[in-house]
C-alpha cells in the first residue's frame, strides 16, 4: 500500500462532520493511502512513501460536476456564445440542436478536450450526460476522472419548422430500445477495471419522454440503487409546453408521476412556477423539490448568455433544496460557474447577502456528492475517497491569500489549480493533465467543427448556412 503525505498544508478545507460543513484548518498534514484519506491533522509521524510540501498550497476536496455534455459543447466555441432566438424567449437550444450535428470523431475530440478542462479546474467527479459511443467508457477511464456515466435516451426528438414553434417527433419504440441499450451500457461502465465508473439513469428531457418511460426509469433507479437525472424547467418554452399538455408546471407533473425523490437530480430547474418571467398561478415548485429531497444541478453560464438566471441560488438553498453545479457549456470550468452563481443570485435578489463563497463551495462538493448518492466524496476527512486538489498560493492571482477560497472563486479559478489526485492517482501535475493530449484533441476538434459547419444546410429547417444562424463578431 502506497501512502502519500502532504506536509504542513498552509490552508485546508476540512470537513466538520459535527456541523455538516467545511471549515478552514492551517498548517496540517493530509495523508492518503491508495484511494482513501487516512489522516488529517498536525504533526503526522506515521509511515509515508511520498511527501509533498504543502506550505504553499490550499488543499481542498475535488469538485463534483453533476451535469455536463462533454461530447459536443466544446464544438460550439464561436457559435453558441451569442446565439438565441427572440421567438423562443431568447434560448438558442432548439434551433442549435437541430442545425449543428457533430460527427463521432468530433464528439471524441470534444470529450477529450472537455475532460482535460474539467481536471484543470479541479473537477474530480463528473456526471457525463452523453451519447453511447464505442470509445466513451475507455476515454473517460483513461482521463482519470471519477465518471458517472449517463447515457441518454428519449421517447421523442425536438424539431422546428418555424422560429416560434417547437415540435416533437415521437417514437416510443426507439426510446425503449435505447433505454435497454443504456442499461447494458451502464453495466459495462460499472464493470470497467478502473473501478471509478458508475451509471446514472438519464431520460434526456422531461418534455421528450413519455410518462411510462419515466416511471420505468424511476423503478430501475430504485431497483439498482442508481441516481437518475433529466432536464426539467430549463426554458420558458418547455414550461409553457408542459403546462399546455398537463395544466400544471413541469415540476408539479414530475411530482405527480413519482419522478421527484432523493435519488433524482433535475438539470437546471430555473423556470419554476414562481420565477418572475413565468408568472404562473402557483408557487409550489421549490417546496416540491424540498419535500421530495430532489437535487438541482445549477449551470448558470448558458442561461446568463441568454439573459436568464435562477431566482435565486440562495433562495433555493435556504428553502432546503440540495444544490450542485454543472458545466452545461464550454469552457468546462466549474469554478467560474461558482463565481457566476454568486453574482447572478445577488443581482436577482438585489441582496449581497443572499449567496456567498461557502454556499457555492458546499454545493460544488458535498451537495454534488449527495445528488450522486455518495457520502465518501466532496470532503476532506478520514475514510473519504482520496480526491484532492492542491491550489498554488504562490500564483500572483491568488495573493494575498488572506481567504484562499474567495481568492480561488473570485480571482484565480483554474489558473491556480496545480495538482489533482483522483482515487489517490495523480491526474494533474504542475498544472498539466497527465493522461490526455489536449492540444491534439483541440486540433482534431477544429477539423471536426469545420465539417459540422459545412453540413448545417443539410439539417437546418430553412437550409441556411452556419454564418446565417450565428454570424461572426466582426464583418469579414
Amino acid at each position: 500500500m502506497t501512502t502519500t503525505l502532504i506536509r504542513s498544508a498552509r490552508w485546508c478545507a476540512v470537513w466538520d462532520a459535527s456541523q455538516s460543513h467545511h471549515r478552514y484548518a492551517q498548517n496540517i498534514d493530509v495523508v492518503f493511502s491508495e484511494d482513501k484519506i487516512s489522516h488529517i491533522g498536525p504533526n503526522y509521524d506515521g509511515h509515508w512513501d511520498h511527501e509533498i510540501d504543502g506550505r504553499d498550497s490550499f488543499v481542498m476536496p475535488g469538485l463534483i460536476n453533476i451535469h455536463s455534455h462533454p461530447q459536443h459543447e466544446p464544438s460550439y466555441r464561436g457559435i453558441r456564445e451569442e446565439h438565441g432566438r427572440p421567438e423562443m424567449y431568447d434560448t438558442g437550444l432548439y434551433e442549435r440542436s437541430q442545425a449543428f450535428a457533430l460527427d463521432d470523431d468530433g464528439c471524441q475530440a470534444s470529450a477529450e478536450l472537455a475532460y482535460g478542462e474539467l481536471l484543470l479546474s479541479g473537477v474530480t467527479s463528473l456526471a457525463d450526460l452523453s451519447s453511447m459511443s464505442s470509445w466513451w467508457i475507455d476515454l473517460i477511464a483513461r482521463s482519470g476522472l471519477r465518471g458517472f456515466i449517463a447515457p441518454g435516451f428519449a421517447s421523442s426528438r425536438w424539431y422546428m419548422e418555424n422560429f416560434h414553434e417547437l415540435k416533437f417527433n415521437w417514437n416510443e419504440e426507439a426510446g425503449r430500445k435505447n433505454f435497454d441499450k443504456a442499461i447494458k451500457f451502464m453495466s459495462e461502465a460499472e464493470a470497467h477495471p478502473s473501478g471509478r465508473l458508475s451509471g446514472v439513469i438519464y431520460p434526456m428531457q422531461i418534455d421528450t419522454c413519455s410518462e411510462d418511460l419515466l416511471r420505468d426509469c424511476v423503478a430501475l433507479a430504485e431497483e439498482t440503487d442508481r441516481p437518475i437525472t433529466t432536464h426539467a424547467s430549463q426554458s420558458q418554452v418547455e414550461f409553457l409546453l408542459m403546462a399546455k399538455r398537463h395544466g400544471i408546471s413541469p415540476i408539479k407533473w414530475a411530482s405527480n408521476i413519482g419522478l421527484l425523490s432523493p435519488r433524482t437530480t433535475l438539470g437546471h430547474a430555473i423556470f419554476v412556477d414562481e420565477h418572475p418571467s413565468i408568472g404562473w398561478r402557483t408557487k409550489e415548485d421549490v417546496s416540491l423539490l424540498v419535500d421530495s429531497g430532489t437535487s438541482v444541478a445549477h449551470c448558470p453560464s448558458p442561461f446568463a448568455r441568454y439573459g436568464h438566471a435562477m431566482a435565486d441560488f440562495g433562495r433555493y438553498r435556504r428553502a432546503g433544496v440540495n444544490l450542485g453545479f454543472g458545466t452545461d457549456v464550454t469552457p468546462h470550468n466549474l469554478i467560474e460557474e461558482m463565481r457566476l452563481a454568486i453574482i447572478l443570485a445577488r443581482v436577482m435578489a438585489n441582496d449581497i447577502k443572499t449567496t456567498d463563497a461557502s454556499m457555492v463551495f458546499h454545493a460544488a462538493t458535498v451537495g454534488g456528492a449527495k445528488s450522486l448518492l455518495r457520502d465518501d466524496l466532496g470532503k476532506l476527512e478520514a475514510g473519504a475517497k482520496a480526491d484532492l486538489v492542491l491550489v498554488d498560493l504562490t500564483q500572483t492571482i491568488m495573493r494575498p491569500a488572506h481567504d484562499p477560497l474567495k481568492s480561488l472563486i473570485y480571482h484565480g479559478a483554474d489558473r491556480a489549480v496545480k495538482t489533482v489526485f483522483v482515487d489517490g492517482e495523480l491526474v494533474v501535475d504542475d498544472g498539466k493533465v497527465v493522461h490526455l493530449d489536449m492540444a491534439d484533441a483541440a486540433g482534431r476538434l477544429e477539423v471536426a467543427q469545420q465539417r459540422m459547419l459545412k453540413d448545417v444546410p443539410k439539417h437546418d429547417f430553412l437550409g441556411r448556412e452556419a454564418k446565417d444562424i450565428t454570424p461572426l463578431s466582426l464583418d469579414l
